[in-house]
C-alpha cells in the first residue's frame, strides 16, 4: 500500500503546496476538509503566529499556519482534533495530529526556558534556537504506558472522572524519569487499582497527539490483590467478562485495540489491526 503522508521539514520561503490552519479552538475546515491551497489561505489575512513545513501528502508539501486566535473565514468553521480521530479520514487525522504537536511545541518554545529571551526557528531544522544560550529545543514526546490487564475471560477496565459518561478503558500513565516502560506499568497499576501483575508483554504503540504522548501498549496478567481505587484519579474499576463489556473508547485508539485484540483471541474472532 502506498504511503500517502510523510513528515518532513520544509522551506517556508517557498510558495505553493497545501496548508492547515490551527489555533486553540482546533483546525479550520470547509466542505472539502482541513487542507487548503497554501497561497489562498495566506491571503485570508489570518493572525499567523508562525508557519512550519510539516511534510508531504500525496507528494505535495503541507504547511502549518499556527494562529494566535480563531478568525471568521467565509464558508469555513473550526473543528477539534478529536473529531477528526472519531469521524474523519485517518490520513487527514495523521496530518493534523502531527501538525498539532508541532504547533504546540513551537507555541510553548517561543521563549527560552533558560534566559527568557525570544527564540527563533532554525532554518530547515525542527528546532527553536536561543542564540545567547546556544540552546536548541526540539519537539517533545512524552512516553506513557497503557495496559490491558486480564484474568482468563475477564478484563480489568476503569473510568476516570474526565471520561465520557459511562465509558470504561484500560489503565495508563506517564513514565517517570529513570523508569522503564515496564517499571511505569507496575507502578501505575499499583497506584490506580492496588493490584499486582505478571507476564507483561509489549503489544504495540501509537502516537497520541493530545498534546504530545507516545502510548506504549502492553498486555499483563493479573497476579494478586483486590481492587482499591486511587482517590481523585479512578472513579470506578471492575472486572468485566469479554462477552459483557461496558461502553468502550474510540475505535481508533490503542486502548480500544488492546481490548478488541484480547476479546477476539478469547472468542475466536478475526483480530483487529491497529490504525497507523
Amino acid at each position: 500500500m502506498a504511503v500517502r503522508w510523510t513528515t518532513a521539514v520544509l522551506d517556508t520561503n517557498l510558495a505553493g503546496g497545501w496548508a492547515v490552519a490551527r489555533c486553540r479552538e482546533g483546525f479550520l475546515v470547509d466542505d472539502n476538509g482541513a487542507l487548503f491551497p497554501r497561497d489562498w489561505l495566506k491571503r485570508q489575512e489570518l493572525d499567523v503566529a508562525f508557519e512550519h513545513g510539516v511534510g508531504h501528502f500525496d507528494g505535495q508539501p503541507v504547511y502549518l499556519l499556527e494562529l494566535n486566535s480563531a478568525q471568521t473565514v467565509a464558508g469555513c468553521s473550526w473543528r477539534g482534533l478529536r473529531q477528526f480521530m472519531l469521524e474523519g479520514d485517518f490520513d487527514t487525522y495523521k496530518i493534523l495530529g502531527y501538525a498539532a504537536q508541532i504547533g504546540t511545541w513551537a507555541r510553548e518554545h517561543r521563549f527560552c526556558g533558560s534566559c527568557g529571551q525570544a527564540m527563533t526557528q532554525v532554518h530547515l531544522e525542527r528546532a527553536m534556537y536561543c542564540q545567547p544560550c546556544d540552546l536548541r529545543s526540539y519537539p517533545r514526546i512524552s512516553p506513557s504506558m497503557i495496559v490491558l490487564i486480564t484474568r482468563g475471560d475477564e478484563i480489568l477496565l476503569a473510568r476516570s472522572p474526565r471520561f465520557v459518561t459511562g465509558v470504561y478503558s484500560t489503565l495508563a500513565g506517564f513514565a517517570e524519569p529513570g523508569e522503564s516502560a515496564e517499571d511505569c506499568l507496575v507502578r501505575e497499576v499499583r497506584e490506580e487499582v492496588a493490584i499486582e501483575v505478571q507476564n507483561i508483554q509489549y503489544v504495540g504503540s501509537q502516537c497520541w497527539p493530545f498534546p504530545h504522548s507516545m502510548m506504549l501498549g502492553f498486555h499483563a496478567e493479573y497476579a494478586s490483590g483486590e481492587i482499591v481505587m486511587q482517590a481523585d484519579e479512578i472513579e470506578d474499576a471492575q472486572w468485566f467478562r469479554v462477552d459483557a463489556l461496558p461502553p468502550l473508547p474510540a475505535g481508533r485508539s490503542i486502548a480500544r485495540y488492546l481490548i478488541d485484540l484480547y476479546v477476539a483471541r478469547r472468542l475466536g474472532l478475526p483480530e483487529p489491526v491497529l490504525p497507523r
